[in-house]
């Protein structure tokens, strides 16, 4: 068996719920290490204004959310041409795909989270007020995936690690920057709860992106294709 039907019968066997249990401890992890550098960072901001802090979380939520664009553009490139070669689809999927599950992820889910909990959470979609700034970073990670993607098919398993840690990373990242810039300003009262709501955020959406939603599209194109 060559290394693309190795890839393809270990992903294509995999439920979309199996995907989300091998993501979970990447999750775990990433949101835990993310609560450690936002207590510190609250730490050292204790004596500084209210709002001057609430202007460096909304800071540092905009720097994070827009790195993940570039993540979630490049995991979803590397997914899809493992699995098919067709440029213009590929380019599509992961655009929207990047689009939709880093606004779910970083804005929606937070915020849905925190209301939850009681919160007088703000909504801001960056993709409607901000277009400017993130079509730079999306344009680059779809074209880092674009460039990648013959190398990721040779070191699959390193690059799948380092790829999809470092995605969930930065999402965890900024979903917890959003909370506590956007509403959620006791945080640490509610910890625990915040740990729980981090991980819904960055879990499934993460794995859709990087995984489920690349196989099924990249899989429906190459059905099309052997049909012609």
């Amino acid at each position: 068996m060559d290394k693309h039907s190795h890839i393809e019968h270990e992903i294509h066997h995999h439920s979309v719920a199996s995907e989300i249990a091998c993501h979970l401890p990447y999750a775990v992890f990433s949101v835990a290490l993310s609560l450690v550098i936002l207590s510190i960072l609250n730490f050292i901001g204790v004596d500084k204004d209210a709002d001057d802090l609430r202007c460096i979380w909304d800071q540092l939520f905009h720097n994070f959310h827009f790195m993940h664009i570039v993540f979630a553009g490049v995991g979803t490139m590397l997914t899809f041409f493992r699995f098919s070669r067709n440029l213009l689809r590929g380019l599509v999927v992961s655009f929207c795909s990047s689009m939709i599950f880093c606004v779910l992820s970083d804005i929606v889910l937070p915020y849905i989270g925190g209301t939850l909990l009681g919160v007088n959470m703000h909504l801001h979609i960056c993709f409607y007020y901000e277009l400017k700034n993130i079509l730079p970073f999306l344009l680059v990670g779809l074209f880092t995936g674009f460039v990648m993607k013959n190398h990721a098919l040779e070191s699959r398993d390193k690059s799948s690690l380092w790829s999809h840690f470092t995605h969930i990373f930065i999402s965890s990242l900024a979903s917890s920057f959003y909370l506590v810039s956007h509403g959620f300003y006791d945080w640490p009262s509610k910890i625990g709860y915040v740990f729980l709501v981090l991980i819904a955020c960055v879990l499934v959406p993460c794995t859709l992106s990087d995984v489920v939603i690349p196989v099924i599209f990249a899989k429906s194109s190459d059905k099309k294709n052997e049909k012609h």
